[in-house]
Formats: C-alpha cells, sequence, structure tokens
C-alpha cells in the first residue's frame, strides 16, 4: 500500500500570496494631504493624519519619488515614520510603504514589519487582511515562531481569505480555511513535533464531529500519513477507522486492514479474524493478504474456509490458482473437506451436550464459523461466553462476526463494541464495516 504525504500547499502558495501584497501597490499613498487609499465599502470616509506624521513622510515620499528613488535613503527614514505613526490610519499607511519598500529592496524583515503595523492598524478590508494575514503566516514559518504563524492563519482563516495556488500537475486549485487548518498541522509536522500536530488535527476533527458537519478527508488522510509513517500506533487505528467510517471504498478497505495490521503487534488469530474482514468486504489490496489469510487459515485446520477464500479470491482475480503455493493449498484442503464436514454433526452434538466444555465450545463455534454456519456458530460462541476462563475478546469478535453473516447487524455492532483489549481496533472496523451494511 502507499501513502505518500500530500504536498505543503503552504509553500507552493507562497508566491502566489505575496504576488497578492504587491498587488496593492503603494496602497494609494501619492498625495499625503488627501491620500486616496481603499475606502471601506460600507464607511465612506477620508483617512486622517496628523501634522507630525505628515512631517515624518514627506522626506521618505520623497526619496522615493525622486528622479532617481532612493530605497536607502527611504530605509533610513522609516524608524522616524513609524514612531510618528499614532492612528489606525497612520499605522496602515505607513505599513503600506514598509510592505512595498521592503519588496522593492528584498528586505523580508522591512516586508514583515511592515505587514504587521498594516494588520495592527485594524482598519483593514477583509479582503486584504486576509491576503497580509496569509504573507505573515509564511514570514512567521520561515522563521519557525510556529505560535506566531498559527495565530496568523488563524486571523486568516476568521476573515474568510481563499487564494488560488498551481498544483505541482499544473492545475488550479483554490485553497480554503479548511486547507489552512491542515496548514496550522504542518506547522507541527515539519519540526517533528507530531503528537502536538495530530493533537491539534483531533481537535479540529471532534469539533466537526459535535457540530454534525462532515470531516474533511485532507485532515484525516494528513493524521494517517503522519501516524502511520512515523510509527505513532496508538494514533493511527483512530485515523484508519475515521478513514474507513467517512470515505469508504474498496481501496480504503483494503488498506485499512493492512494498515491496523501493520501497526499492531498481532498474534495469529487476531491477523485471522482482521483478515477475514477483508474477505466480507471483498477488498484484498493485493495478492500476498489473501496469501498470507490462506496460510494462517491452516488447510488442516480449517480446510472448508481455505478453499472458500481461495476460490473468492480468484474470482476476485486477486490471486492466480495456479501459483504453487495457492495450488497445494487448495489441493491439501479440497481432500479434507468431506471429512470435516462428515464430523460437524458429531461435534455439534458434543458442544450441546450438558457437560460440554469451554474447549469444545469454541471449537465448535470457530468450526462452523469456518463453514458458513454462523447460526451454530452463534449458539455455540454464546454458551461458551458465560464460562470460567473463557477468551472473552476472541469469543466476543468472532460472535459478532457470525451475528454478521447472519444479517443481525443490530445484534453484531453491539457485541463488537464490547471487545476490549487487543481486538479492541479490530472490532472496532468491524463495527463501522456492519453499520455501512445495515445502511446500505
Amino acid at each position: 500500500m502507499i501513502f505518500t504525504r500530500q504536498n505543503n500547499a503552504s509553500r507552493s502558495a507562497s508566491a502566489v500570496a505575496l504576488a497578492l501584497i504587491a498587488a496593492t501597490g503603494t496602497l494609494g499613498i501619492t498625495a499625503i494631504a488627501e491620500p486616496a487609499h481603499a475606502q471601506n465599502k460600507e464607511e465612506e470616509r477620508k483617512p486622517e493624519y496628523s501634522k507630525e506624521f505628515i512631517a515624518a513622510y514627506q522626506p521618505v515620499d520623497a526619496a522615493l519619488k525622486a528622479e532617481t528613488s532612493d530605497p536607502a535613503a527611504a530605509k533610513a527614514l522609516i524608524p522616524a515614520l513609524v514612531a510618528a505613526s499614532q492612528s489606525a490610519d497612520e499605522k496602515r499607511a505607513t505599513g503600506g510603504v514598509m510592505l512595498n519598500l521592503g519588496n522593492e529592496t528584498d528586505d523580508a524583515g522591512l516586508r514583515l514589519q511592515g505587514i504587521e503595523m498594516m494588520l495592527d492598524s485594524g482598519i483593514l478590508e477583509p479582503n486584504l487582511e486576509g491576503q497580509l494575514s496569509f504573507a505573515a503566516y509564511q514570514a512567521y514559518r520561515d522563521q519557525n515562531n510556529i505560535a506566531a504563524a498559527r495565530t496568523a492563519l488563524e486571523r486568516a482563516i476568521a476573515v474568510n481569505h481563499t487564494f488560488e495556488a498551481t498544483m505541482t500537475d499544473g492545475s488550479q486549485r483554490t485553497f480554503g480555511a479548511d486547507d489552512m487548518r491542515t496548514m496550522i498541522a504542518d506547522l507541527y509536522f515539519d519540526q517533528e513535533n507530531y503528537a502536538e500536530g495530530l493533537n491539534y488535527l483531533s481537535t479540529q476533527i471532534d469539533e466537526r464531529r459535535s457540530a454534525g458537519e462532515k470531516i474533511p478527508e485532507s485532515w484525516i488522510r494528513k493524521g494517517l500519513s503522519v501516524a502511520y509513517e512515523n510509527e505513532i500506533n496508538d494514533q493511527t487505528p483512530k485515523y484508519v477507522a475515521l478513514l474507513a467510517e467517512n470515505y469508504p471504498s474498496d481501496v480504503v478497505w483494503g488498506d485499512a486492514v493492512i494498515v491496523t495490521l501493520n501497526a499492531n503487534n498481532y498474534q495469529n488469530p487476531e491477523v485471522l479474524d482482521l483478515l477475514r474482514l477483508s474477505r466480507r468486504t471483498k477488498a484484498y489490496n493485493d495478492a500476498r493478504v489473501l496469501s498470507e489469510y490462506v496460510e494462517i487459515l491452516d488447510p488442516r485446520r480449517y480446510p472448508g474456509e481455505v478453499v472458500s477464500v481461495i476460490d473468492e479470491g480468484s474470482a476476485l482475480g486477486v490471486v492466480d490458482k495456479s501459483d504453487p503455493f495457492i495450488a497445494e493449498t487448495r489441493r491439501e484442503a479440497a481432500g479434507r473437506v468431506d471429512t470435516d464436514r462428515a464430523d460437524l454433526p458429531s461435534l455439534a452434538a458434543d458442544a450441546r451436550a450438558s457437560g460440554a466444555t469451554l474447549k469444545t465450545l469454541v471449537v465448535a463455534g470457530d468450526t462452523f464459523l469456518s463453514y458458513d454456519q454462523p447460526a451454530e456458530a452463534e449458539e455455540f460462541y454464546t454458551k461458551a461466553l458465560g464460562m470460567t476462563g473463557v477468551e472473552t475478546p476472541l469469543v466476543l469478535t468472532r460472535l459478532g462476526i457470525a451475528q454478521y453473516d447472519q444479517g443481525k447487524y443490530a445484534e453484531a455492532i453491539e457485541t463488537f463494541k464490547k471487545v476490549e483489549g487487543a481486538r479492541k481496533d479490530i472490532a472496532n472496523l468491524w463495527a463501522i464495516y456492519t453499520a455501512q451494511k445495515a445502511g446500505a
């Protein structure tokens, strides 16, 4: 299976955002007496500047508008202009000068100071505030100032900022709030602070779930790829389950089984019941999964299930019956099926006897389940659950499978929910798939 990190959209969009900022020009400060910068459409007014501000601004303006522009001279005068900028209008205007001067001289520090000052003015139109907030995020991110970068992105989200970016395949895509929340998580992941990033994603997901809103697939896949690739095994099952629950498909279910398997140190009985889910979903992500399923079944122990799994896998095009291992395993299993089936009535009688042991009941349940006789399996597993020494998680898992196979979906879900311990994640996937089957 392939889990690839999604492109860091924040990086691919940086040139776009800075171009948007540069497009604001000098923000209309062409005549200090009556500057004509953008007005709020709902509140037409002229900006107001103090005499002290005008006196500080005029030398900067002169240096920039001279026949031979002198950015260095203008930069030297910026501290005095900043000191004279007290009102919101003055901060906005000075910030605009600093931003554009920073762009012109490729001075990232001056550019960021200008952005900060404009944002600090508190009088920006939402569109410009969003652009500047996103640009501030990029600058802070490049400085590894995670807290400030996150705050800037949250500000951009608050004003519903969106932006267009060119993807690696040349296509254009609009990025919005959900994408920027992924970028916040990436701030932590890029620092290898996986716990904090996953905690942020988890909080966002829980808020969406509580509000009854759809969880973005990108959030789930981001969390899954980070947890899985970095072997954060206590988090991986959570994101596997979220993906299977919210975005089910054959590919997702095939991967869900294998990711869960790889993220846990399961013994053969657990692996078997997880791979049995692949059979019900008819989603094996490659032939090796089915081969492992067959190997764990063992043709001497569950010959009927071995034959069924191989035949179903062949019909799905997952496995080649001419493969030496598959061919030999099927031949051996098929040779045992008739004898094994002939013993089923005797096994059932022993299991129904008043003195039946726990081992007899579990073996009977396992055998009938493997021969696709789930009603009998349910009967014997249910009886075993009340006995001393029973391996409750195993029996509950297989009882739930037997109920699922009978179409008793509500009962199966309740049974799967009772499973604790190492099998809990396996049972949870079974419960999710059972609910989907019931809903279908």
